[in-house]
């Protein structure tokens, strides 16, 4: 039998009832079947995962872990591929029709296409309202064009695909990294590759209230938001390890973007944990501004200034009461030119 096109990698942990929708969801492509491989790595389930798998038959390959984590599952995942495409799936969301479709023929048109992302709907069943996911459509080589990093935006695991044979180039993917593991694929791999951004709506993001990672974060408790901050500074030190073992330095200017965004986004973090004086937050914003500063007008370099100056009085805290006036008078000065593509961080 010739090895399959695609591989549809799922993890899973806990989620036997989304689990049989999500393969459904592949099962149901308009996509020769025999040409995709759909493997489920179970992190340690104690519920009926296993038995909700085996009624799939030789159609879905089932391995079984000790709970290890989400980088863990996942090399197992990517040792047990065959496919060149490797598309990457949580167990609680689902495939829209067509995906595979347009992920194989992305691949298929540029052999040097490291990784696709595509558009996202979140899909709240509590009351049952469909969103769009934030997203910003970054393509081409971000390592010869480093200032795309300031609007990169990494999508969730379900938006997500690779060519195996640059995706391996990054593993194994460090183990203490329980959670967030597809975020340090998607952060590094655009210094191998080049990416790209595709607009459809591919796959849906169900929010269920238990989900291990979610958008949602207003009522978020304080020690919720402690652990956030704590795996986002694991995968950010894992990346900057893996940075500095392959050679990869500062001076090279897609690495400072790179790494100037995360440094900024994990600070951003900090806040939600512990609320920064007006001085440190007025340097971060202008830091913030810094790293997009190649991609704004002059208009909007004023107006992030004058946001900016704006903190030293009102502070972080109080900084949204600032977000309507900010907001209304970007889409004003935006409007004229299409050069504006970036608003400013909030």
């Amino acid at each position: 039998m010739a090895s399959p096109t695609i591989t549809i990698l799922i993890t899973t942990y806990n989620y036997g009832p989304f689990l049989e929708q999500a393969i459904d969801s592949v099962l149901a492509q308009d996509f020769p079947l025999e040409q995709v491989q759909i493997l489920v790595v179970d992190d340690g389930s104690t519920d009926d995962t296993r038995e909700r798998v085996k009624k799939y038959g030789p159609r879905v390959e089932y391995f079984f872990q000790v709970n290890r984590g989400q980088a863990a599952a996942l090399n197992l995942g990517f040792s047990k591929a065959c496919g060149e495409i490797i598309c990457l799936m949580d167990a609680d969301d689902l495939f829209l029709p067509g995906k595979l479709g347009r992920i194989v023929e992305a691949f298929e048109r540029d052999a040097g296409l490291g990784m696709a992302y595509h558009r996202l709907q979140e899909w709240h069943t509590s009351t049952d309202e469909r969103r769009s996911w934030e997203f910003v459509e970054v393509s081409g080589d971000l390592h010869k064009e480093p200032e795309k990093f300031a609007l990169f935006v990494p999508q969730p695991t379900s938006a997500v695909s690779f060519r195996r044979s640059f995706v391996e180039r990054l593993l194994p993917i460090p183990e203490e990294i329980r959670m967030l593991a597809d975020c340090y694929l998607v952060s590094l791999i655009p210094l191998l590759a080049p990416v790209l951004a595709i607009p459809e709506f591919l796959s849906v993001y169900r929010i269920h209230g238990k989900n291990s990672y979610t958008s949602m974060e207003d009522d978020m408790p304080i020690e919720t938001r402690r652990n956030k901050l704590k795996m986002w500074q694991i995968v950010t030190e894992a990346m900057r390890k893996w940075l500095e073992e392959h050679g990869y330095t500062r001076k090279q200017r897609a690495v400072k973007a790179m790494t100037d965004r995360w440094t900024s986004f994990v600070e951003r973090e900090e806040f939600t944990v512990m609320a920064p004086g007006r001085v440190r937050f007025f340097r971060y914003l202008l830091q913030c501004y810094r790293y997009r500063y190649p991609l704004m007008s002059w208009r909007l370099r004023a107006i992030n200034l004058s946001n900016a100056v704006g903190a030293l009085f009102v502070g972080y805290q109080r900084f949204h009461r600032l977000d309507e006036l900010r907001e209304g008078l970007t889409r004003w000065l935006r409007a004229p030119t299409s050069k504006d593509s970036s608003p400013p961080p909030s």
